[in-house]
């Protein structure tokens, strides 16, 4: 058989049905996972992207490094230790 195959389904009206309806025309489409990812481009640039669950399981895109949030005492802390 060729093309979409017509799934006929349901009760007929005078077994105590709706009748029978049309099921199954449409192809399955198969979507690709995106993730919204902050990465680091070759470049050296953080940005955020839209990858593929594929491509980060692989190891192509590089995440971005975490930040390290101080503390305002800290940072006035290191700032008088380096003068």
């Amino acid at each position: 058989m060729k093309g979409s195959i017509i799934w006929r389904s349901g009760k007929a009206k005078k077994s105590g049905g709706i009748g029978t309806h049309i099921t199954a025309i449409t192809k399955r489409k198969f979507h690709v996972n995106l993730q919204r990812v902050k990465a680091q481009m070759p470049s050296g640039e953080i940005r955020y992207i839209r990858v593929s669950a594929a491509a980060i399981k692989k190891g192509l895109v590089t995440k971005a490094p975490k930040r390290v949030w101080k503390k305002e005492t800290e940072k006035k802390e290191t700032e008088a230790a380096k003068a």
